[in-house]
Parts: C-alpha cells; sequence; structure tokens
C-alpha cells in the first residue's frame, strides 16, 4: 500500500482485495459445495473440447457453473489464454448457466435450448429474455487478467441474464437434487449445448428427471421451421431450436446425446 501514489488509488486496490479473497473464499466454502470445483469443470471441458467432435467451428471454449441461488461458482476456459476464446462469451456461459437454472425444478429440467421458440414473436414466452438483465457491475468488474480463474471477480456474485439458445443446462447430482447450472459458450449455439451435455455428464450431474424432448430429458430439439409470410418461427414441440447450418455435423451429435453420453448417475 505504501507504493500507492494517491489516497483514492489505495481505496481501489483494498476494495478489490477484499472482494476478490471473498470470492475464491465463497467458492471454497458452502456456497458451492454441492457443485464441482474450479479445477474439475476445466479438466472436464478442456477434455471434452479437445478429445471429442463436437461440431461446430472447433473454438475455444467458456464455461461458468452456477449454485442454485444463481450465484456464480467458477468460471473456466479451454485456451492457453483468456484471449484465445470470445471475450465476450465469459458472460454469456455465465448468463446460460443462470437461465438454465432459473428456469429448471427439482422435477423438470429446461435448457436455454428449450426455449428458443418460446420467446420468438408470437410465442408464448415472448419477452422472456428481457424479463432478468445481466449485472453489468458483475460481469465486468475487476482485472481481466483473472477472468477464467478460481478467483474470477464474477464468484460469488449474481450475474442475472436470460439466454435462449443452446449452452446452459440444469444440473442435478447423484441423489436427483437440483444443484445449480452450467453455462458453455465460444462456439456455434449447437455445438455449445453439445459441449455442456458432455461436461455434465462427464462431472457426473446429469441425473435428470424429466425433460420436454422427445428422449425426456433437456436436449435440444430440432423442429423449427420459419414462416415465410411473417418470419415467425414455429416448432412442433413448442420447444424447438435451429439447427446451426444445413447438414450440419452438430445436429447429427446432438441427436445421438441420448444414447453416447446417457443421463442419470454415472459409474
Amino acid at each position: 500500500m505504501r507504493n500507492c501514489n494517491a489516497k483514492i488509488r489505495c481505496v481501489i486496490q483494498a476494495a478489490l482485495l477484499v472482494a476478490l479473497t471473498a470470492s475464491l473464499a465463497f467458492a471454497q466454502d458452502g456456497g458451492c459445495r454441492d457443485l464441482p470445483s474450479h479445477s474439475e469443470l476445466t479438466v472436464a471441458l478442456r477434455t471434452v473440447v479437445k478429445a471429442q467432435k463436437n461440431g461446430g467451428l472447433g473454438l475455444n471454449m467458456w464455461a461458468t457453473l452456477v449454485n442454485r441461488d444463481g450465484e456464480v461458482c467458477s468460471i473456466t476456459f479451454t485456451g492457453t489464454d483468456r484471449g484465445e476464446q470470445w471475450p465476450g462469451s465469459r458472460v454469456i456461459s455465465a448468463q446460460k448457466a443462470n437461465t438454465a437454472n432459473a428456469f429448471s425444478l427439482p422435477g423438470l429440467a429446461l435448457s436455454t435450448a428449450n426455449l428458443y421458440s418460446a420467446v420468438q414473436p408470437g410465442g408464448s414466452l415472448f419477452g422472456l429474455q428481457h424479463s432478468n438483465p445481466v449485472n453489468p457491475q458483475v460481469a465486468y468488474f475487476g482485472n481481466s487478467k483473472l477472468y477464467g480463474q478460481p478467483n474470477d471477480p464474477m464468484v460469488g456474485q449474481k450475474i442475472g441474464g436470460v439466454n435462449v439458445f443452446g449452452g446452459g443446462l440444469a444440473l442435478y447430482n447423484k441423489l436427483g437434487k437440483l444443484v445449480g447450472a452450467v453455462g458453455v459458450s465460444g462456439d456455434t449455439s449447437c455445438t455449445d449445448h453439445i459441449v455442456a451435455w458432455r461436461v455434465r455428464h462427464a462431472l457426473n450431474v446429469d441425473n435428470v428427471p424429466a425433460g420436454v424432448s422427445p428422449t425426456k430429458d433437456d436436449n435440444i430439439i430440432h423442429d423449427t421451421t420459419v414462416d415465410p409470410a411473417t418470419g415467425h418461427t414455429t416448432s412442433t414441440s413448442g420447444f424447438g431450436h435451429p439447427t446451426c447450418g444445413a447438414g450440419a455435423p452438430a445436429t447429427d451429435i446432438a441427436n445421438h446425446l441420448p444414447k453416447t453420453d446417457p443421463i442419470g448417475p454415472n459409474p
């Protein structure tokens, strides 16, 4: 502190130190006890992104965990530096986690992909995406060098936000308890969903009780069409999500997720 050139700088540095210490303590104590650790999330995310075919563009990714109260517990990325992923996807991953947690229940899981059709013009949930805005003071607070680290300034805070395309999934532990959610961002929305699904499976928090998909889970549903007269998206199920390009590999991968990476307690 004696090296500060002004009192205001000292105050800012002290406040930042307190906030970062508190965020790290929060992630390690009871606030996140039901969720995987930062290191476990990092290993799972990097393994899925680097070792599996997930469709999309093959880009590096961000992932965020929130607890059942919507408080951020972990943020991580797959590259060697935070600049190797889309910078904007850090906040989007947290927003997706918040959404999946906010709109899932102990008896019914809704992925962010499941919300797409209902929030389009004419949909039953039109406007939902504006209902719980991101808190910018949480999203952009602190030293950027800490983004994605165990003491990311967002940890311990409520990020808010509603995201309505693929990449956010609720988390259910081995006992079926809803403990929070994961959000993944950094590639196409279809690939984000696939990576999130596989990360959740790898972390063994995918004991999903029920969902709106044909396989009774929260998988992405590709059954949308666009009305050429109105431009409105319609979905046979009411919970559909567009494919990410005609004939995209991600569509086939996603459709097979319930078989390749089945929900439920893993050995």
